[in-house]
């Protein structure tokens, strides 16, 4: 980077602005350490940069922002879109502290029908779409893809279990015995007539459920006319479980086929956006968002920087609906109409449908705030409460929370929780295997030190100055003076010595409520039983055993499930299925004979041999 220049603020700005171009492009500002303050595109890098030279005029934050600024970059690009692409970008990995941030940005569910089976299996999706098949989506919660998978099973009976489980049924399952699956494994209904009810569940999450029930109705009638009672009992059933469907729905705009919701709230400097996304003209949920306001930046900047960041990593519908009117909306329908590769339109309704569904959106925003600030408030006093209690120089920003899990040192996981002003920050979750392999089976002493060394020992090699909110202000470890002392010796050794440290030990007679707290050279202490603070440290120290618990289940699960056709080299998904749908089981694979293996379609005299090998060579 350049020395330091001796102008700052206005003059320096203007400095840059007399050596710019008229060119489209991105701007960055930085402060005397050389952090981005900021993150700007312009359709004139002359024009729109040269308004920060004014010495009046702007707002308490732009001002701000000006007087820190000591360096400013530039990337011309050619065209306005792109540098809008390029900004959003930018402001997701910098993270500019005066620029709008969306801080909880997630991935959506969708619904999969999943078509490289015959019979299609139908599942919940997240990721990449790399599986052949029809997408539905996105829905706002895992719960709002569970229940429409419900319905679509009581409606459908469509599968839902894996493709090896398919091969190896040669049985009906419960699914089957509740009328849930159509039993396809077995052959209680033929391939054809599986494919006209998964192409009814499309039609069905495509919105023309109505035109559905019609034909089933006529189904229906023609069956009792033919005497064939059981099927038309069937068809009943189906049509009943339909209406049950549709009289259970929520909001169902009949105007309004495929749209994103989009409403803002902001009071006292933090905004709510809540987004309700409509599909087939249905309502598949809606999600809270709380996006950092870049020390208080206007409604319309909020809401243009939520789009370009909402759907960065999302395809955007055909229309988004808008609480509030943005600055660059032409700019912002071109540069998510070329992601999403079908036009987009956005619009500010003022009347009709589609207004009273922003208005529903927003009032639940300003619900949503209204809930938000009033935890944050409570917090608040938390944090404070709990800096009172243990001697804490400030109330912590960001609280680490660290507890290890096993079963007789097997499956061995650490796992780390956050928690801060707003929370806890799951993003911020950790797990580590434990991989040490002088560790003694059940030396929890060790699984902590390996998590501790592993956690700030790249803390320390990608943020030595601690420049950024990663480092922890206060570490509660699960456990007694013994493991306080461990995790006390092991940051000395890295030399970290001035992050304060809690043991939480669970008492005498282990009972909830009589837990006692080690701190390095003080003596134990409690709390009152009624303290909310220590309710608040149960709260924590509750969150990270079952963080780790799942971390270790999860990987126990992995281990308890692992197929041994997965160690053998060359053979990939494709023929894993081959071989599990021929011969039902891995375990049969093992037993079969090199002639037996080449039966089995894809399966060549070399891979036939390794896979002999491989099973024998172990015996």
């Amino acid at each position: 980077m350049p020395q330091p220049p001796r102008l700052t603020g206005h003059a320096l700005i203007a400095d840059y602005v007399s050596r710019l171009d008229s060119s489209p492009g991105v701007y960055r500002m930085l402060n005397e350490r050389q952090e981005v303050l900021y993150v700007g595109k312009a359709r004139n890098l002359k024009a729109r940069v040269s308004n920060y030279a004014r010495p009046s005029g702007h707002s308490a934050r732009i001002a701000r922002m000006i007087s820190e600024t000591r360096y400013m970059m530039f990337l011309t690009t050619r065209t306005e879109t792109e540098a809008l692409l390029l900004e959003q970008n930018l402001i997701k990995q910098l993270k500019p502290r005066y620029n709008v941030l969306l801080r909880d940005d997630k991935s959506f569910p969708y619904i999969l029908l999943d078509k490289s089976h015959p019979f299609p299996e139908i599942r919940k999706h997240r990721g990449a779409r790399t599986v052949k098949g029809a997408y539905f989506g996105p829905f706002a919660s895992a719960a709002a893809v569970n229940r429409t998978l419900n319905h679509l099973e009581r409606v459908f009976q469509l599968r839902n279990c894996s493709d090896a489980m398919f091969a190896a049924r040669t049985r009906p399952c419960l699914q089957f015995q509740i009328k849930r699956c159509s039993a396809p494994c077995v052959g209680k209904i033929s391939e054809a007539e599986y494919g006209r009810t998964v192409a009814d569940a499309e039609r069905f999450l495509e919105g023309k459920s109505t035109a559905i029930q019609q034909e089933l109705a006529e189904e229906m009638q023609a069956a009792s006319e033919a005497l064939e009672f059981e099927r038309a009992a069937a068809l009943r059933d189906r049509i009943a479980a339909l209406t049950t469907v549709q009289q259970s729905q929520g909001i169902n705009p009949r105007g309004v086929a495929e749209a994103d919701v989009v409403a803002l709230h902001m009071d006292g400097g933090q905004a709510c956006v809540q987004v309700f996304f409509i599909r087939a003209h249905q309502s598949w949920g809606n999600h809270d968002f709380y996006p950092k306001t870049g020390s208080g930046a206007e409604e319309a900047e909020v809401l243009e920087a939520f789009l370009g960041q909402f759907y960065d990593t999302k395809e955007a519908p055909r229309l988004i609906l808008l609480s509030h009117p943005i600055e660059d909306l032409d700019l912002m329908q071109e540069a998510l109409a070329g992601k999403a590769g079908h036009r987009v339109e956005i619009a500010v309704p003022k009347r009709g449908e589609k207004a009273e569904l922003v208005e529903n959106a927003l009032r639940n925003a300003r619900e949503s705030l209204g809930r938000k600030m009033s935890e944050s408030a409570a917090q608040a006093r938390l944090l404070r409460g709990l800096a009172e209690a243990f001697g804490l120089p400030k109330p912590p920003e960001r609280i680490e929370v660290y507890d290890n899990s096993h079963i007789q040192g097997t499956n061995a996981v650490g796992g780390m929780i956050c928690a801060g002003p707003d929370g806890f920050l799951k993003s911020q979750y950790r797990k580590w295997n434990i991989k040490g392999d002088e560790l003694t089976p059940g030396d929890d002493f060790g699984m902590m030190k390996e998590v501790m060394t592993r956690r700030f020992a790249r803390l320390l090699k990608e943020d030595p100055e601690r420049k950024t909110d990663a480092w922890p202000d206060l570490l509660l470890i699960d456990g007694g003076a013994g493991q306080v002392s461990a995790v006390h010796e092991i940051m000395a050794a890295m030399g970290v010595t001035d992050i304060p440290m809690i043991g939480v030990a669970k008492g005498i007679d282990r009972d909830l409520g009589k837990e006692e707290f080690h701190r390095i050279g003080a003596r134990p202490m409690a709390l009152p039983r009624q303290d909310p603070v220590l309710y608040y440290i149960q709260r924590l120290r509750d969150e990270a055993h079952r963080w780790a618990i799942g971390a270790h289940r999860a990987k126990r699960a992995k281990a308890a499930m692992a197929n041994p056709l997965d160690e053998i080299p060359g053979i990939g998904a494709t023929r894993k299925r081959a071989l599990l749908q021929h011969f039902g089981s891995a375990k049969a694979v093992s037993r079969a004979g090199v002639t037996d293996l080449l039966e089995v379609p894809g399966i060549s005299q070399a891979t036939a041999e390794t896979i002999w090998n491989f099973f024998n060579d172990k015996m």
